[in-house]
């Protein structure tokens, strides 16, 4: 059992997410919003941004009028080469840096102009790469220079919000990016609306739409699956009291961690539940349409020699590169990987998971590295599966015994059901990696830079070594009591772990590609 240093004090998880405080992130952690801003996004940008707010407005492949938009190389007037965008971009939109420091203390406001700058700046650097892959030529290349009049005021908006001065999952593509219809019906489906879209996505019913929204629906159930997390490290964390009371209510009690398994599970399954809505909101025929514009620069064919940031002093002359929007930016799954302790393999794959780390809010950052520190240091996967950690209680009397080994029995089901819900997710984000990307392009690399083929299966092949080693050692199969539902998910484990085996190397052969991590 490991013991934790006076210096792990309780996350500051807010339990108010204080949505009118904007001189707090709009990304914080709370037990009511969870990994949401704390805020619904501001839409409505101040006066003095006025010609952004026009350009964003005619930008999308169809506007919100239906009408053909800027980054539509077949509307009438446009050369097709994919220039329409940049040649207004240059001719209409001033540097509005000064105008980004008049509002820096207002950090939703702030994070609202990183939001559209992002859309902006990226749509220029992949707008003749959506050209050329309309005429059916790849990808092409993209532009390798960023006006000043959108990298500085990007690189203020980034410095300010702590991002990276290019688009990011949560701070503006997604999680910042939706309004509500009518505020009092609160973040139901049907009153959920994209505020910045590239191709047709402020058409609700569109692919686009569906795929930003279903995200914002799956992270607005984490607010539980935070509660539950920090509830279950409560259970080994030592007491805050001083001096310590004697006997803390929650402080290794196994009927506290069971009840914060179970809600950690309930958020789990939500998630999931929405996740597979996907498939009839975001059609896979329809994904390449837009994708375009949320590749990155690192890693891309699109941007062979990175990109230079005009007029950025903190970048100088050298070209930047940085990682695309996506999902894999989330921080549910990464919270559950922390709190379980899910080892992951020693491998190139590896470490671009570590390196998505850098591509999320400050906030979510700090909270998934307290977690794991605290998970660890606590020593809670090995108590909370009883290898060899702390025992339950004294153990007097038949009755007292009996009980404490039904607990352990019940902490170790729901362990391995968390983990299958881990197992449930990463699997179906393989299937649309597969059916969305791989059978309809050969580009190898997803938008964040990741290779399409391995990267997805590294982690999700980690996760059921991981529930298989478990299940032996806490002995499932042999008597272990673990239940009915445990053993149908092992046996559907064994079957998911062959089957993607052959799936990824069968991939690999047809694309030339070496088996990596799996």
């Amino acid at each position: 059992m490991g013991s934790l240093d006076a210096s792990l004090s309780r996350y500051p998880v807010l339990t108010d997410p204080r949505p009118h405080d904007t001189t707090l992130p709009a990304f914080m952690v709370s037990t009511t919003r969870g990994f949401l801003p704390r805020m619904d996004p501001i839409a409505l940008l101040p006066p003095e941004f006025a010609p952004l707010e026009s350009l964003l407005q005619r930008m999308p492949v169809r506007t919100a009028s239906g009408e053909p938009g800027l980054l539509d190389p077949e509307r009438p007037g446009s050369d097709g080469e994919g220039n329409d965008l940049k040649e207004a971009v240059l001719r209409e939109l001033p540097d509005l840096t000064e105008a980004v420091d008049k509002y820096k203390d207002n950090l939703p406001l702030v994070n609202a102009l990183y939001r559209d700058y992002s859309f902006l700046a990226s749509a220029y650097l992949l707008e003749p790469c959506h050209a050329s892959f309309v005429r059916g030529e790849g990808y092409g290349l993209g532009r390798d220079v960023l006006p000043a009049c959108v990298a500085r005021p990007i690189a203020r908006c980034a410095q300010i919000c702590g991002f990276k001065p290019f688009m990011e999952y949560a701070g503006s593509y997604a999680l910042y990016n939706y309004r509500l219809v009518d505020p009092s019906l609160g973040l139901t489906s049907s009153n959920l609306r994209l505020i910045r879209a590239f191709e047709r996505g402020l058409d609700p019913t569109s692919s686009e739409a569906g795929f930003v929204l279903v995200h914002i629906e799956m992270v607005k159930n984490s607010g539980p699956l935070i509660s539950g997390t920090i509830s279950a490290l409560d259970t080994v964390l030592p007491p805050t009291t001083n001096p310590p009371s004697p006997s803390p209510p929650t402080y290794h009690n196994r009927a506290a961690l069971n009840t914060s398994l179970h809600q950690i599970l309930s958020s789990l399954r939500s998630i999931n539940h929405v996740m597979e809505t996907m498939w009839h909101r975001s059609k896979p025929t329809d994904y390449t349409s837009f994708r375009t514009f949320i590749f990155g620069i690192t890693s891309q064919s699109m941007f062979p020699n990175g990109v230079i940031y005009e007029g950025v002093a903190a970048l100088g002359d050298k070209p930047a590169s940085f990682r695309g929007e996506s999902g894999a930016n989330d921080s549910m799954i990464p919270l559950v990987d922390n709190l379980c302790n899910i080892p992951m393999p020693a491998t190139p794959l590896t470490e671009i998971l570590k390196d998505f780390r850098a591509y999320r809010p400050g906030e979510h950052r700090a909270f998934l590295e307290w977690v794991a520190r605290a998970s660890e240091e606590g020593g809670l996967k090995e108590w909370a599966l009883g290898l060899g950690g702390l025992e339950n209680g004294d153990g007097d009397g038949e009755e007292e015994e009996e009980e404490e080994e039904e607990l352990l029995r019940e902490s170790r089901a729901l362990w391995l059901q968390i983990l299958d819900q881990v197992r449930d997710f990463r699997w179906r984000h393989w299937c649309f990696a597969r059916e969305y990307i791989i059978k309809r392009t050969s580009h190898p690399t997803a938008t964040g830079g990741s290779p399409i083929v391995t990267w997805l299966p590294n982690q999700l092949a980690a996760v059921m070594d991981e529930m298989g080693k478990l299940y032996e050692k806490v002995g499932g199969g042999g008597g272990g009591g673990l239940g009915v539902e445990v053993e149908r998910i092992m046996d559907l484990v064994a079957r998911q772990r062959e089957m993607l085996r052959k799936e990824v190397r069968k991939f690999c052969e047809e694309r030339g590609v070496e088996v990596e991590g799996v």
